[in-house]
């Protein structure tokens, strides 16, 4: 009967943990989705790439987030197809309208690709600005 109570408040701990992570999960989500690309950016993006150019780098990774946050899971993404960047949601669709207004027309491109594949399956993706 002991060992069966103490399994009980371990099931609990555990149940306890996992809900307390998936609520965590959905705050970073919800962040995610309701961010903007801050006013500031422009000068912030200069500052960095003029740092990662003086030491003789050609991109910087400016983004990385869950590919299921892509609304394909990060299939386009994975297989390099030219519409990837309409598989965008939340804050990743928003840096990429900037990009694309902002940055593309100074000579800039950017680049997605899946870092992590986790179990076989696509895991983060990076977006990184490349010149």
């Amino acid at each position: 009967m002991i060992a069966s109570d103490a399994e009980m408040e371990e099931l609990k701990r555990e149940q306890k943990l996992s809900q307390s992570q998936k609520q965590q999960q959905r705050e970073l989500r919800e962040a995610f989705m309701s961010r903007k690309v801050a006013p500031e950016a422009v000068e912030r993006i200069n500052n960095a790439v003029r740092i990662a150019a003086q030491n003789g780098h050609h991109h910087l990774q400016v983004i990385t987030f869950p590919s299921n946050y892509c609304s394909d899971g990060g299939r386009r993404i994975n297989i390099a197809d030219p519409e990837w960047p309409t598989s965008l949601t939340g804050f990743a669709k928003d840096a990429f309208e900037f990009y694309d207004e902002q940055l593309r027309p100074l000579g800039y491109r950017l680049r997605a690709e899946i870092v992590s594949f986790p179990g076989g399956m696509p895991g983060e993706v990076a977006l990184s600005l490349v010149w």
